[in-house]
């Protein structure tokens, strides 16, 4: 004999893992994206790094060059 009260066993459990499976989903898509963001990131960022090692090695280059011709004797 009913009361009238079906316990749905298999639509909660279809739910849950319907739920984990979004949940495991998002995760994914959020990773990606930051790894996408990062990897855009990382290129302008190398760029610059590289210019500004290039631009230090010719102030260094110049700063060397104006102490030895001052060191040097004058003829």
């Amino acid at each position: 004999m009913s009361n009238g009260s079906n316990i749905d066993v298999s639509g909660a459990v279809n739910n849950v893992v319907d739920s984990a499976g979004k949940i495991v989903q998002l995760q994914l898509d959020f990773l990606n994206n930051s790894l996408k963001v990062l990897a855009d990131a990382v290129g302008p960022l190398a760029k610059t790094v590289t210019d500004l090692i290039g631009s230090l090695a010719n102030t260094t280059t110049q700063v060397l060059q104006s102490v030895s011709a001052a060191i040097a004797p004058k003829k």
